[in-house]
């Protein structure tokens, strides 16, 4: 016992968990709660759920840890098993040794999981005394508390007079038997670990009867205190361009230009898009259909570069085809000089060769995948050439053989495209596998011509065994087969050997080839594989694992044994017998025999390799329609020489009205959207330099009229007008369909930047989400100190929190509390929370609860939304399970629309809310809204917003879902 060591003296050497930030303002609790003898039997249990991760440090990285959990409850013994997935815990309280000496802790867990333990009852004073791992990835069975070496506390000195301060952080992913326990003994040899009981543990405070937004009375140590999702993000380095700043974020805080330098800088002109559907008859839910993207200058880094490994839709390439066939096609292997050893032959004899018979030759068909020939051929064996563009034969056709040439034939086994090989520098005609690839032996004899022939032999002319079967293409033993990875690397145990494989004429699949060097052995044959006198065997390449073949033997993809006729398989059943006892010879774990060995074939890797590849701009490909199909591309990219040719122009004008006084110092976001029949409407946000001295932010709409316009039009005044390429010795290119445009000011198309923003959120029993969204809101007052916008939150009759005093407690600068009673419906509670502005020249933005905002959301808002003329619906990135704005990884919820912002007259004006259909349920209600909001005449602004997250959450615990009953033990 003398190994143990006192407590105090191994926290006072300054032992600490590697866990632990090196954060000097932490608000940690030092002086415990009072404490009862009735908290005995207990120890406190909280619940965070509905995040991903096998990891303590990813519970850490949930915004709501520690204080706001989902669920508070408590729990009898510190041993936990719910029977559920991606959550975590937090379980503390006091521990009370039942003798004074040394002791030994150890946890068990299934994921991850962390033992703190305070030297006294205080929490700050807790360190890590044991854990089960910290990547996610270890786990231990139930009970089993010796597995890592990290489980096991060292010996500490405890005295059963002290209670002492414990926490328990475990979590749990969507894998697994998900357990958590703790076990301790008294330090003796041989003595095993037990569970601690209720014997031993207490409550450190009792919190039934506290609301879910009270939480001063959460202890908060080095192992969970508020801001810990701060420094664990920081700890791994994320990858989302987003995430670097960008100049927009802060523009809005540059003090604006004044308002009397920028006016009459253009002429007016009429603003009318031709693209507006007003009194246009849409159908239900067809709105979508009408929304068109907005072009972005310069890049925002809106593309979500770092989701690209799973969803790759930007390229406009089916995800089938990505998988088979890769980006090959847009590389052009470089030709390789030509070695005489690996030459392909030329034959001008016809007659023992297959030729196409298709009449037309392409040349230069380049391959995705070019590759070289192999060195040797070991065996006199060679596979059939793929078409060069890897044609299939189409669902439901037929081949030779009448069988069905379906998708499920092909599988991981068919003909890809990088596996073709153009023998003779990419001139020759290469065969598609939907042409018969095997002449018939009844095969009438072709006129001779000068041409070149691939060199696969003709069936007929090969000797062939004594007894061909009808269909030879088909497996004739009934064994099951083993699925069998095409880049296998480890040898299988049953070397299949290749007299059981037949080829089918007219399939010309060469996948068998590449079914992992290791994996695939060659068996010889009793066929006999001299070749005929004049021939000569080239093997290919195909880049992929090949294993050889005798001459006699071919090969095709796998078929289903149902797709065998009886009579195969009676056929089969001689050939099994004989090769089953073959078999037996070999041991399943032998790599000694020499037969096997000798047919041993590598990969044939080109390391020196070459293509040629141009510059590709795949942002040329999209179109500004509302691309309802790729959820990770980002805002559309405008060009700068077309935004330099706008600039060039307004600036010219602005300093020709205030005596040149401004200096352009950075384009700081152009915004445009175009309108090829009537014009171009942008949004130019630059950084000027007043006088070289003052610091100005210009934010202004302009026009782009791409002809005069009508006998009523403003820009009559000045038929001239200014002509938009006049300092430019050549008209710009989008710039001449009707001769020259004119820059000039649309009339009722500016935006107010001072204007009134409410925020209207409905919610229902969400305390910890109605924390976040008010703090959130406090923030935003407290960056930007703008005190136009008000807070109005619809409560549905919450009964875990006091809304109203959260409100009032918080650091808003106004707010509204509506109390409506009954269940939750979103559509209500919006259109209530809007009739209660009474100014209709103010902007609501209807919103969500779980979201995350930028500090320049009040500015994004404002800048889209122009009475008459523009609403906003910002893009939202929903986040996925286990991720933070500090690691966003999701999509872009290009479908939704329910976050909108638009002025309250106009809001009323379209009617408001659908209330009536949308009464007990939600989900469509936005886009009912969109349809009415479009045919009023009004435009709805599309754009992907910086730093715009949604949380993810699931649904349950929330508004009107009930819980089933709890499940008995």
């Amino acid at each position: 016992q003398n190994d143990g060591q006192d407590l105090d003296g191994w926290f006072s050497r300054g032992q600490r968990s590697d866990r632990a930030p090196a954060h000097p303002n932490l608000n940690l609790t030092k002086q415990p709660l009072p404490w009862s003898e009735q908290y005995k039997g207990k120890a406190n249990l909280h619940v965070f759920e509905d995040w991903c991760g096998g990891a303590v440090r990813h519970l850490r990285k949930n915004l709501h840890f520690p204080l706001f959990p989902h669920t508070r409850t408590t729990v009898k013994k510190l041993a936990v098993s719910p029977k559920w997935k991606n959550y975590g815990l937090r379980i503390f309280g006091y521990i009370h040794p039942f003798k004074d000496g040394d002791f030994q802790f150890s946890v068990a867990s299934d994921d991850n999981s962390e033992f703190w333990l305070s030297s006294n009852d205080s929490p700050s004073n807790s360190r890590l005394a044991a854990f089960v791992g910290k990547l996610g990835t270890e786990w231990t069975a139930p009970g089993e508390f010796t597995k890592f070496s990290s489980q096991v506390s060292k010996p500490l000195r405890l005295m059963s007079s002290r209670r002492y301060y414990f926490e328990l952080l475990h979590k749990q992913d969507d894998r697994g038997s998900d357990h958590v326990e703790v076990g301790w003994r008294v330090f003796l040899p041989s003595l095993k670990f037990e569970v601690i009981d209720s014997s031993c543990i207490s409550l450190y405070t009792d919190e039934s009867s506290l609301k879910m937004n009270h939480v001063e009375h959460i202890p908060q140590t080095l192992a969970s205190h508020s801001g810990s999702y701060l420094w664990e993000a920081q700890q791994d380095e994320h990858g989302a361009d987003m995430l670097k700043p960008d100049p927009r974020d802060t523009f809005f805080l540059t003090p604006a230009i004044e308002a009397s330098r920028v006016e009459n800088v253009l002429v007016p002109c009429a603003y009318s898009p031709t693209y507006v559907v007003k009194d246009f008859p849409i159908a239900r839910y067809q709105g979508l259909q009408f929304v068109y993207l907005s072009f972005v200058y310069p890049n925002d880094f809106t593309r979500l570069t770092h989701m690209e490994t799973e969803n790759k839709c930007f390229y406009r390439e089916s995800p089938l085809y990505l998988e088979k066939f890769g980006f090959y096609k847009y590389m052009k292997m470089d030709e390789e000089e030509e070695d005489p050893r690996q030459r392909a032959f030329l034959f001008l004899s016809p007659d023992n060769f297959l030729e196409d018979e298709e009449e037309e030759e392409e040349e230069g068909v380049d391959s995705p995948e070019p590759t070289d020939p192999l060195p040797e051929a070991k065996e006199k064996s060679f596979g059939p050439v793929p078409g060069a563009k890897g044609k299939e034969t189409p669902p439901g056709e037929e081949d030779e053989l009448g069988l069905l040439a379906s998708s499920k034939h092909g599988g991981a086994l068919s003909l890809q495209p990088h596996l073709s090989a153009p023998i003779f520098g990419g001139k020759a005609r290469t065969p598609g596998p939907s042409k018969a690839g095997a002449a018939r032996e009844d095969k009438k004899p072709r006129k001779a011509q000068e041409k070149v022939y691939v060199t696969r032999l003709q069936p007929g002319k090969r000797k062939a065994p004594a007894q061909e079967p009808v269909f030879p293409g088909i497996f004739l033993y009934p064994k099951p087969l083993k699925k069998v990875h095409l880049r296998s690397r480890t040898p299988q145990k049953h070397p299949v050997a290749s007299s059981k494989l037949r080829a089918i004429p007219g399939r010309r699949s060469p996948c068998l080839l590449s079914l992992g060097t290791e994996g695939l052995f060659s068996r010889e044959t009793h066929e006999d594989t001299t070749p005929a006198p004049g021939r000569t065997v080239a093997t290919t390449d195909y880049n992929s694992s090949e294993a050889t073949r005798s001459e006699g033997t071919r090969v095709t993809s796998f078929l289903k044994m149902s797709e065998t006729t009886a009579s195969q398989q009676e056929e089969g059943k001689g050939q099994e017998e004989e090769e089953e006892e073959e078999e037996e010879e070999v041991s399943d774990y032998s790599y000694e025999t020499g037969e096997l060995q000798q047919s041993w074939l590598e990969d044939s890797i080109n390391w020196q390799r070459t293509f040629s590849v141009s510059s590709v701009d795949f942002e040329l490909l999209r179109s500004d329609w509302n691309d309802l199909r790729c959820n990770v591309s980002g805002n559309l990219q405008l060009s700068e020489s077309e935004v330099v040719d706008v600039v060039a122009q307004y600036m010219e004008k602005l300093n020709e009205k205030n005596g040149g006084i401004y200096t352009l110092l950075r384009i700081v976001n152009v915004e445009k959207r175009r309108d090829t029949a009537r014009g171009n409407r942008y949004l130019l946000e630059l950084e000027l330099a007043e006088r070289g001295q003052r610091t100005v932010r210009l934010s202004e709409y302009v026009y782009v009229l791409l002809h005069q316009g009508k006998q009523d039009d403003s820009a009559e005044a000045n038929p001239e007008g200014p002509a938009l390429g006049a300092t430019e010795p050549q008209p710009s290119a989008w710039s001449i369909l009707y001769g020259k445009p004119i820059l000039c000011r649309p009339l009722r198309l500016s935006w107010k930047q001072d204007v009134m923003v409410h925020f209207v959120v409905p919610v229902k029993n969400q305390a910890r989400w109605v924390q976040q969204f008010i703090s959130d809101m406090a923030r935003l007052y407290a960056a930007t100190k703008d005190a136009n916008f008000n807070v109005i939150l619809v409560d549905f009759d919450s009964d875990d929190m006091d809304v109203e005093k959260a409100l009032r407690d918080a650091q808003l600068p106004r707010y509204q509390y509506l109390r409506r009673t009954g269940n939750f419906e979103r559509s209500a509670g919006l259109q209530a929370g809007v009739d209660t502005v009474e100014d209709g020249h103010s902007i609501v933005f209807l919103c969500d609860l779980h979201i995350h905002f930028p500090p320049n959301i009040l500015d994004s808002i404002r800048k889209h939304c122009v009475e008459g003329k523009l609403a906003y619906a910002p893009i939202v990135m929903r986040l996925s399970c286990g991720s933070s704005p500090r690691e966003p990884n999701g999509y872009w919820e290009v479908n939704g629309f329910g976050l909108f912002g638009i002025y309250k007259s106009d809001f009323d004006r379209v009617g408001g809310m659908n209330t009536e259909e949308f009464r007990d349920r939600w989900g469509g209600e936005d886009w009912e809204l969109l349809d009415r909001v479009l045919q009023s005449g009004l435009e709805v602004e599309r754009l992907r917003l910086r730093n715009f997250y949604h949380y993810y959450h699931s649904k349950r615990g929330m508004w009107n879902a009930r819980s089933k009953k709890p499940p008995k033990d």
